[in-house]
């Protein structure tokens, strides 16, 4: 018998139904918290960079001799390693890694907080999630899902914003006592 030329078509009509998730976004949403706790620590090396650079500089204009330049020459180095590995750790690259265990590892020493944040930033770039979050095959993932992002609840930008006003307010304090 020949197919009838008038019969509605017997392929279905609709496409296939979307795949709520594919394995990349599975991947990413996985990985998101990772991925945004390591950019948080980025941000911190850039707030502890500008004040090492800021307290170089200040003691270099409150002292003479060359004990007091070799200190304003070490703060300032350390303050433009701990930038560079915030821009690495804000790009989540490979190479931050190293930058970073040696400044955790040298945060270590401030007992007890220090211990504290420096040890879970440690557990975070050397875990298993942060050693994949920080490789070029993530990097693909998170250019394949752009539309992927991390909620910051209100809670967080607050607290974030009073860091930064005592961060400032002490700065401030710092440089007006010194004179």
């Amino acid at each position: 018998m020949e197919p009838n030329p008038y019969a509605p078509p017997q392929a279905p009509l609709l496409p296939p139904p979307l795949q709520p998730h594919s394995d990349a976004e599975a991947l990413r949403r996985e990985h998101i918290n990772t991925e945004a706790t390591i950019k948080t620590v980025g941000v911190l090396y850039y707030l502890g960079a500008f004040g090492m650079i800021v307290i170089g500089l200040s003691t270099l204009a409150d002292s003479e001799g060359s004990p007091a330049h070799v200190m304003t020459g070490l703060f300032v180095l350390m303050g433009i390693a701990q930038f560079a590995a915030g821009y690495g750790l804000r790009r989540l690259r490979g190479w931050a890694r190293y930058p970073t265990i040696i400044f955790s590892g040298i945060g270590l020493l401030g007992f007890p907080i220090g211990t504290l944040i420096n040890g879970y930033i440690l557990v975070k770039v050397l875990g298993k999630q942060g050693r994949f979050v920080m490789t070029p095959e993530y990097q693909d993932i998170i250019a394949a899902t752009p539309h992927v992002k991390n909620k910051t609840s209100r809670a967080v930008w607050i607290l974030l914003a009073v860091l930064l006003v005592v961060l400032a307010i002490s700065i401030i304090f710092m440089i007006s006592s010194s004179r």
